[in-house]
């Protein structure tokens, strides 16, 4: 993928391991002609809110599900296990209805909402795990040295399932910067709020493909994940609780 980027003559006569003739000319036509520069900002927009929203709502309901009973509980956490067998693929038709009923259809904001929603199942499962496991008299050791609710919250459990809800950020980021059926669908209209995986479709042709365009796509779309992997790598492989309970 590299080579073929920064090679001018990328899909002629065969590919080499190294470029033949070395040159920025695929990377300068897919930024600016191809459009490029605006779909990393759309899709670096849906990525950061998807996550940032994603984590919360995930974070507080699986709190929820782990630390307090209520009616239904279990009833709820088998209707999120059972959200995640169903195939992306069955909730299309259903998902465009709804934005389109919002009159979402072709904005970004519409498309934010399916992701967060399409995040949400696996994060609150994953999340839940992870606060389960956290012991409850760490909790009332805080509460014990007079902390409030939202103190113990911010202090103690949430530097706890820090692991957890990074690698719940990390499959949300993911989603939401490689996924392209929904972002077809939901965006098929609206040029200018195309994601980086609707905008690598123009480079594909009906009878021939520009391969040196796509592999210099390709290329911008994967930077981002890999830098945003390496950023919170640490916290993937951290351990889940650090410290004893207060005797």
């Amino acid at each position: 993928m590299l080579s073929s980027a920064f090679d001018a003559q990328a899909g002629r006569g065969g590919q080499t391991l190294l470029p033949r003739e070395w040159s920025l000319a695929n990377l300068a036509y897919v930024i600016t002609d191809g459009g490029f520069g605006l779909f990393l900002r759309n899709s670096a927009l849906v990525a950061v809110v998807v996550v940032l929203a994603s984590a919360v709502l995930a974070l507080l309901a699986s709190v929820a599900v782990a630390r307090f009973r209520f009616s239904f509980r279990t009833t709820i956490l088998l209707m999120i296990l059972v959200v995640q067998m169903v195939p992306l693929e069955a909730l299309v038709i259903p998902l465009f209805v709804q934005v389109r009923d919002l009159q979402l259809l072709n904005t970004l904001l519409g498309l934010m909402i399916v992701y967060v929603a399409l995040s949400l199942p696996f994060g609150i499962w994953m999340l839940r795990g992870f606060v389960a496991a956290v012991p409850v008299e760490l909790e009332e050791a805080a509460y014990l040295d007079g902390a409030s609710w939202s103190r113990m919250f911010r202090s103690v459990l949430l530097p706890l399932v820090m692991p957890g809800l990074v690698a719940t950020s990390v499959f949300s980021f993911i989603t939401a910067w490689n996924e392209f059926i929904f972002a077809m669908t939901l965006l098929g209209g609206a040029t200018e709020n195309y994601t980086v995986a609707i905008g690598l479709k123009q480079f594909f042709g009906e009878h021939s493909n520009e391969w040196g365009y796509i592999m210099a796509a390709s290329t911008l779309i994967t930077v981002p994940v890999m830098i945003f992997f390496v950023i919170v790598q640490r916290r993937l492989s951290s351990g889940l609780v650090a410290g004893a309970v207060k005797g």
